[in-house]
């Protein structure tokens, strides 16, 4: 299976452990900015997922924590996201990496409002 597409931050978890100590209401505030990255990516990826009942697309969710923003697919009801998504060989069922491809659509944004809050949150602290 392929690496999963990511936006990685070194040195992040130094950067939560020092804006906790200073201010720890700021960790909320990113985890908000990582939330609404996550709505957006959402967003595309319910428009890219397969639609024959329109399940799998309504059961695409984001998440979020100070440190990751996520989208999810499926649930106990949708058993079938993994096996779309990655695809399943026994089953000939062909990936439709969907939620990739959303975040690909979408990097640069995510990118630019991740260094946004970033340096938002830094500039709070000075």
């Amino acid at each position: 299976m392929a690496n999963a597409p990511a936006v990685r931050v070194e040195g992040l978890a130094k950067v939560l452990r020092t804006i906790k100590s200073i201010e720890p209401d700021l960790v909320a505030e990113l985890k908000a900015a990582n939330r609404e990255i996550a709505d957006s990516v959402t967003t595309t990826a319910r428009t890219l997922a397969p639609k024959v009942s329109g399940r799998l697309a309504s059961s695409v969710r984001p998440g979020a924590t100070a440190r990751t923003g996520i989208v999810r697919a499926g649930s106990r009801s949708v058993p079938w996201a993994g096996p779309i998504h990655f695809g399943w060989a026994r089953r000939n069922i062909e990936p439709d990496p969907f939620l990739y491809d959303a975040l690909d659509e979408r990097r640069q944004e995510v990118e630019d409002k991740y260094l946004a809050a970033i340096l938002s949150i830094a500039d709070r602290i000075d």
